[in-house]
């Protein structure tokens, strides 16, 4: 489970495959966003909380943007995805797998078409 940096909500992983959105004033429970194909071990929030970065046992690592529920990225591991961590500094994803590895991502904003 991840905080967005506001306080406001929390984002938790399920072992259905989903991602829970609550919002922590009320405890309810805001969006479900599926996608993932087993159980979801590690979230993360990116630090402007517009992003939610997901590992799971289905040895993907997804990248959600939170307010759309929608999949902006899936990355591959090389075994079961375990943790994940988002890096604003470096504009990166750091994934940890099963396998030892360690994989870095780097997240782009799409640039505008003229």
């Amino acid at each position: 489970m991840a905080v967005t940096p506001d306080g406001q909500r929390a984002v938790s992983g399920s072992d259905n495959g989903t991602l829970k959105v609550w919002d922590l004033a009320s405890g309810r429970k805001l969006r479900t966003l599926a996608g993932h194909d087993h159980v979801v071990v590690a979230v993360a929030v990116t630090p402007d909380g517009r992003r939610v970065v997901s590992a799971s046992a289905d040895k993907t690592v997804r990248v959600w943007e939170l307010e759309k529920s929608e999949t902006l990225a899936i990355f591959a591991c090389d075994d079961v995805a375990l943790c994940c961590a988002f890096s604003d500094a470096l504009k990166l994803i750091v994934a940890g797998d099963a396998g030892g590895h360690l994989h870095f991502l780097r997240l782009e904003e799409p640039k505008p078409k003229n």
